[in-house]
């Protein structure tokens, strides 16, 4: 889900456009391309999986003109990639958007926020507490952060994105409809949840090792 046009207030746009170059200064401090130019097959997976990525966000449903529904995979992302290229990779993918003209680059502070920091800490904080928390087993990771995870990121981001208009929205009408739409959140859920833990699940099977935040010496080796 995501911002097409701009219904919020000036004060909003700005806010979520500090709150996401804040986002981006960190991951830029934390370096994140040593790892792309370290392994060249690692840059070919997150090249193609961003693109791809682009393509199934062309994939949308539109009731009005302010808002798009699609499948954001900013958790299969996270999983696979960790947070930081992942929300690299996010932007790349709202800066795409901009370019085809399918959303507004006022936008661009909100969309990052919405699609790729709100559901990518979420997925973090998952992910830590199965790592640290939960027992070594394949079933448990896959379906506590590719099932649950997605789901809780998906609710997470509908209810910021609702919550911006809200607060900020500068039609009633919109903020009338974001009120409405925050009942179908529950509806969203398991369509990301079910896309994200399928895909998932295909790569712990045939290519553990492409998932970043998967042991695979811990969780299958041990079995």
């Amino acid at each position: 889900m995501s911002f097409a046009q701009s219904v919020l207030a000036p004060w909003a746009l700005l806010l979520t456009w500090l709150l996401s170059l804040g986002v981006m200064v960190w991951l830029l401090w934390r370096r994140p391309w040593r790892l792309l130019i370290a392994d060249t097959e690692l840059q070919h997976r997150w090249l193609g999986a961003t693109l791809a990525v682009v393509l199934m966000w062309q994939l949308r449903a539109q009731a009005v003109d302010w808002l798009t529904l699609h499948l954001v995979f900013t958790v299969l992302m996270t999983l696979v990639f960790k947070v930081p290229l992942a929300l690299i990779s996010n932007v790349l993918i709202n800066v795409a958007m901009v370019v085809i003209g399918r959303n507004e680059w006022q936008l661009l502070g909100a969309n990052i926020l919405v699609t790729g920091i709100v559901p990518a800490v979420i997925t973090g904080v998952v992910w830590r507490l199965v790592d640290r928390r939960l027992p070594d087993n394949l079933m448990v990771f896959l379906f506590a952060c590719g099932f649950f995870g997605a789901a809780l990121a998906t609710l997470g981001g509908g209810l910021t994105a609702v919550l911006l208009i809200i607060v900020a929205g500068t039609d009633p009408d919109a903020v009338y409809l974001a009120q409405e739409y925050a009942r179908f959140l529950p509806l969203l859920m398991p369509s990301e949840a079910f896309i994200t833990g399928m895909l998932l699940s295909i790569l712990l099977v045939y290519h553990p090792a492409w998932v970043a935040t998967f042991n695979d010496h811990r969780y299958i080796d041990l079995q």
